[in-house]
């Protein structure tokens, strides 16, 4: 089952990046489809070279904290890390129109401030539900976090059945 469902998603996936090929290639507003090539891997770069690393690093730094051990605040603030890195030239540039009114008419401080109020929001909700969910024990021991020795459940499993074997 879980190897007919993957076989599907890889043919999906294929079949979108085919898709995508062939508009890069007869769109007739791309002149030159190595720019986009330069482009594409320019974004690669800087995702995986820069903003990667910069997520890795906050995540490391506010883990040893106290108050951000919570992993839904550190998913919030990678979430509203995203929604700045998108929306803050739109927000800087607001009110700069060069002659064209169209060219940046919306409200981009106000839906930046309202998507970070919302990612608040729900960090918020989620962290009370789960506050308020009742604890089950050996919970945390059954989905493999870490319970007695600092091994995990799933790596005790694994050496007894090893042991089991010899």
């Amino acid at each position: 089952m879980l190897r007919t469902l993957r076989t599907g998603l890889a043919l999906v996936g294929v079949g979108v990046i085919g898709y995508g090929i062939y508009g890069l290639l007869h769109d007739p507003y791309i002149r030159d489809p190595a720019d986009v090539l330069v482009w594409g891997l320019g974004g690669l770069v800087l995702h995986d070279g820069v903003w990667l690393p910069l997520v890795l690093l906050a995540g490391m730094v506010l883990s040893r904290t106290t108050l951000l051990r919570r992993p839904l605040l550190r998913g919030g603030l990678v979430v509203a890390a995203a929604l700045t890195a998108v929306g803050l030239p739109a927000v800087l540039r607001a009110g700069v129109d060069r002659g064209n009114a169209t060219l940046l008419p919306l409200p981009y401080l106000h839906n930046w401030l309202l998507l970070l109020g919302v990612v608040a929001a729900v960090v918020a909700v989620l962290t009370a539900v789960f506050a308020a969910a009742p604890r089950v024990p050996g919970a945390a021991r059954a989905f493999g976090r870490r319970g007695r020795g600092g091994r995990s459940a799933l790596r005790r499993r694994a050496t007894r059945r090893a042991h089991l074997r010899e």
